[in-house]
């Protein structure tokens, strides 16, 4: 295994730009993964791990984890931890990253189940909030995530921590706009449901999902766009007895996965 003692590195920098950059990302079709597990379930999900880098200690330490990766890595090297400093966003690093092609993101009605259950989220910004909600998804069992408009990044850094691999795992979907994707949800046969924080909305408790349907959940400060919900055929609320007026973006999207998929 090829040895990297310096943060000028070429390699090693261009891994950095990956999880500092999403215009790295979306021109290279590359991100990384920081993480034993985290590397591992990339590995483990059939993505392509272009490159590899362990720290000495984290190669001991992580061994289980490191087989799998340097199993699927095309090329691997060990770094000091000086340099491998570079690479990390956390403040307890495990010195363990990879370099991963990423998948191509589309929304086709074939490629949807008719009687799928599916989330939008419509220009969502807080990529905590993103990785959060696609681990929601995927436990909840939910068959696909459609990013409508400019959403941020599911394949950034920490949308990827606050995902535990989710993004590897789920049918993720990217559409210009909620309008076009509700459109070819619909062409599916699949109505779609548009989440406000309105009172003559229908309860989501009181919905009938057993035929399949897709949530579509909005931006965490301003929610959807009145374009977006005015392309879906139905408008949901969460329905609450306290005084606040709202909830945290993925609070909302869990509660209503929770109904969407309890059916």
């Amino acid at each position: 295994m090829e040895k990297i003692t310096s943060r000028k590195n070429e390699r090693l920098r261009a891994a950095a730009q990956l999880a500092a950059s999403p215009r790295a990302r979306q021109e290279s079709g590359l991100f990384l993964a920081e993480g034993a597990r985290l590397c591992a379930d990339a590995a483990g999900s059939g993505l392509a791990v272009e490159r590899a880098f362990f720290t000495a200690q984290a190669l001991e330490k992580y061994a289980p984890y490191a087989e799998r990766i340097l199993r699927a890595a095309k090329e691997a090297y060990e770094v000091e931890e000086h340099a491998a400093a570079l690479l990390s966003e956390t403040k307890s690093p495990q010195g363990v990253f990879c370099v991963c092609r990423a998948p191509r993101l589309g929304l086709t009605p074939a490629g949807v189940k008719p009687d799928g259950r599916y989330l939008i989220l419509e220009r969502l910004q807080d990529p905590g909030n993103l990785g959060t909600i696609l681990r929601t998804a995927e436990a909840l069992g939910v068959d696909g995530v459609a990013l409508a408009g400019a959403c941020c990044d599911p394949f950034g850094p920490k949308a990827l921590r606050a995902g535990m691999g989710a993004a590897f795992r789920l049918p993720l979907f990217l559409t210009e706009s909620l309008a076009e994707c509700a459109a070819a949800f619909r062409a599916a046969g699949i109505p779609v449901y548009a989440a406000v924080p309105a009172q003559d909305a229908e309860p989501v408790t009181a919905c009938d999902f057993r035929g399949g349907a897709a949530i579509a959940v909005g931006n965490e400060g301003s929610g959807l766009t009145p374009e977006g919900a005015a392309a879906c055929e139905k408008r949901v609320t969460i329905p609450m007895r306290g005084r606040a007026e709202s909830l945290n973006a993925a609070a909302s999207a869990a509660i209503l996965l929770w109904e969407l998929c309890r059916a």
